[in-house]
């Protein structure tokens, strides 16, 4: 089986960590490798590829398979391209000079457009945070309208509590005078006059 570019897991669980290597192709995956040529951290926006350009070239030359992860990495780093350009002036296609243009020309614009996708990202998170920070001012302003609210209402229930005690004291006197204005309006008897005695 031919040599493979692969990646090799490392990091704990749930935090991937890639070293990439060249191994044979039935070598496991995180087993024995010829060459560790470069690391892949996906967990960083864009994502973290450190790779060592020339022993990637020069690997693929010999004839190493990359897995398709690997290929795409190689494609975003441009060593395909670069090795494409190089086989093209190993035929005579073009000189190495007009390779180096075509492929510094390649790089500016993939490294611009890496720059505008970073751009977006970040603008994307301050949009993410800004509503989150929106949402949050407007809940706590709910809850202390709520807060505020209760408290009334906790007040409000105090005050008629208290209320109370102090009524049978103003409530007792009307009624004791309702009782007694009665009394004084009935008409009083009829004082019969004396009648003078006869002797």
């Amino acid at each position: 089986m031919p040599t493979k570019i692969r990646l090799q897991r490392r990091g704990k669980r749930g935090q991937p960590f890639y070293h990439i290597v060249i191994a044979d192709g039935r070598a496991p995956r995180d087993g024995k490798f010829i060459e560790k040529i470069g690391t892949y951290n996906p967990l960083t926006r864009p994502a973290d590829i450190d790779i060592d350009f020339n022993k990637a070239i020069a690997w693929l030359d010999k004839g190493a398979q990359p897995t398709d992860t690997v290929k795409a990495i190689l494609s975003y780093q441009g060593i395909l391209y670069k090795s494409h350009l190089l086989k093209g002036v190993e035929k005579g296609a073009m000189t190495e000079e007009q390779a180096e243009i075509k492929f510094q020309a390649w790089l500016q614009e993939k490294q611009a457009k890496i720059a505008g996708k970073k751009k977006e990202y970040e603008l994307s998170v301050k949009d993410v945070r800004k509503k989150l920070h929106e949402n949050e001012i407007k809940l706590n302003e709910s809850k202390a309208l709520a807060v505020a609210k209760k408290r009334a209402e906790v007040a409000a229930a105090q005050q008629a509590a208290a209320a109370p005690v102090a009524a049978p004291v103003a409530v007792a006197a009307p009624v004791a005078v309702a009782e007694e204005v009665p009394a004084q309006d009935t008409p009083a008897a009829p004082v019969q006059a004396e009648e003078p005695k006869q002797e």
